[in-house]
């Protein structure tokens, strides 16, 4: 039950990070996330979630930690991105401006910041997150999945009805029930 809340913890903090740099930067998309009640972003939780389980980071070297975790990340942000593009037919991001990109799916510029960001979370993040999963009881847990699977199915539903991102919110969502423009 650990694995579920560190998707769950890392696919939030990737919100946050999502949200700074859209602040950062004055992306025009503000509202960067998959699911439309949830402040998640589960590309982040699955990629940090797959990195754990397939590196050791008790005593590896940085190095290797930061290959694994670009490798590992990149791999995912690739999957999720032809999942949501074939399944649901949205892109949530796209690199095909960005140089070493790949079908803008990913990118060598990102890929590199994944590197680093995994490497750095696994030392000295997830050691914060084990602990603060460790005491969660297992009710906790089940109500977290009912809240996230029905978010996933709504989400999954208006996504594909309108095929348009922009209405994960619901400000949004109300105003396509009102008949307004988003």
């Amino acid at each position: 039950m650990e694995w579920f809340w560190y998707i769950v913890i890392y696919s939030f903090l990737g919100y946050l990070l999502e949200r700074m740099f859209a602040k950062a930067t004055g992306a025009a998309q503000q509202v960067r996330k998959c699911f439309l009640f949830l402040p998640l972003c589960p590309v982040y939780g699955l990629g940090m979630a797959a990195f754990l389980a397939l590196a050791d980071p008790v005593g590896s070297p940085w190095w290797l930690l930061a290959l694994q975790g670009g490798a590992v990340s990149t791999a995912v942000e690739f999957m999720a991105h032809l999942f949501y593009d074939k399944a649901l037919h949205v892109r949530f991001w796209d690199y095909s401006g960005t140089p070493g990109n790949l079908g803008g799916r990913i990118c060598l510029p990102f890929s590199l910041v994944w590197s680093g960001l995994a490497a750095w979370a696994a030392v000295y993040l997830h050691p914060v997150a084990a602990a603060l999963v460790e005491p969660i009881p297992p009710g906790a847990t089940y109500a977290m999945l009912l809240v996230l699977a029905a978010d996933a199915v709504i989400s999954g539903d208006i996504l594909l009805r309108h095929r348009d991102t922009e209405l994960l919110s619901i400000r949004a969502v109300a105003r396509r029930l009102r008949g307004e423009e988003s």
